[in-house]
């Protein structure tokens, strides 16, 4: 079989990999050129502009995108719609927002080009254990290239979702329930970590929760890692970006009328994580101040 992919960053590099190990005839593209060279050691073809990447392919084409959602992946269809030819296939595996997944595929239609998201979770680590992938396109479409999805995937984790959007529409939720996840540990160990008596280990803690606890998880493992290599956190600044999905699973679930406490407040927490001091900390020790009397910290 054969795939081109645009975007060789650490998980589209890696998607680019699993396929060669698996045979297939991999075509590569991305704007600098060093992982281009370094996958074309590998047994990749190497291509150093979308033409000459659409070139190296045979139709009916299938060009994976794997780009940061929004302009730049935008800019790359735009590219793609004047070269790919009808019945080509472009298919976005990026953490694009499913309403941008509907208007493109209407648009691409309009050319006779089919048009997959790909909802792609794994991380770094989906080289060696596979990237579960969530899909949402037209059945036609997603089952001729279902065994490249399959080859990306481990066993049982893939599924095609539903309609174009459908695959990062469970993306965007499955990652609004990382955030609470990943909040939930955070809060519990910073709980334990100031019981200064008990004086606790949070690896050996995070460990034996890893084995027959109702809260092991793959996100504990990592934690259980992050404790062994440095118990403090010292090297780590408490800082927590968000790349989206949280922001769009929110929106979504006031659309729908479906309350989501736990997300919306996780995602609140990472902009909290983000302030060098809070004013509306200072706003609140002002107004304790205020009505009861109670003693404020000067900031000098």
């Amino acid at each position: 079989m054969e795939v081109g992919i645009t975007g060789l960053g650490r998980m589209g590099a890696n998607m680019a990999r699993r396929w060669l190990r698996a045979g297939y005839r991999v075509v590569v593209h991305n704007r600098s050129r060093g992982p281009i060279d370094e996958l074309a050691a590998e047994g990749a073809v190497a291509t150093y502009s979308l033409e000459e990447l659409v070139a190296n392919l045979a139709a009916p084409r299938a060009v994976w995108i794997m780009l940061p959602a929004g302009d730049v992946t935008e800019r790359a269809i735009d590219t793609l719609i004047g070269l790919l030819e009808p019945g080509d296939t472009i298919i976005d595996s990026g953490n694009t927002n499913f309403n941008d997944d509907i208007r493109r595929a209407r648009r691409l239609a309009e050319h006779q080009i089919q048009y997959i998201d790909q909802g792609t979770s794994g991380g770094i680590w989906g080289l060696e254990n596979g990237y579960c992938l969530m899909v949402g396109g037209d059945v036609a479409a997603v089952s001729r290239l279902e065994p490249a999805f399959r080859t990306l995937a481990p066993d049982d984790g893939y599924l095609h979702c539903g309609p174009v959007g459908s695959g990062h529409f469970v993306k965007m939720v499955h990652n609004g329930v990382e955030y609470g996840m990943m909040q939930a540990y955070a809060e519990g160990f910073e709980i334990m970590r100031a019981k200064t008596d008990f004086n606790l280990d949070m690896h050996a803690i995070a460990a034996v929760w890893n084995h027959g606890s109702v809260v092991r998880s793959w996100l504990l493992e990592l934690a259980e890692e992050a404790f062994r290599q440095d118990p403090d956190l010292a090297t780590i600044k408490g800082y927590v970006q968000d790349s989206g999905e949280g922001r769009w699973t929110i929106q979504t679930a006031i659309e729908l009328d479906v309350p989501a406490p736990v997300i919306t407040a996780s995602l609140f927490e990472r902009f909290h994580s983000r302030q060098d001091e809070s004013y509306a900390a200072k706003v609140l020790a002002a107004l304790r101040k205020g009505f009861g009397g109670h003693a404020v910290k000067s900031s000098e």
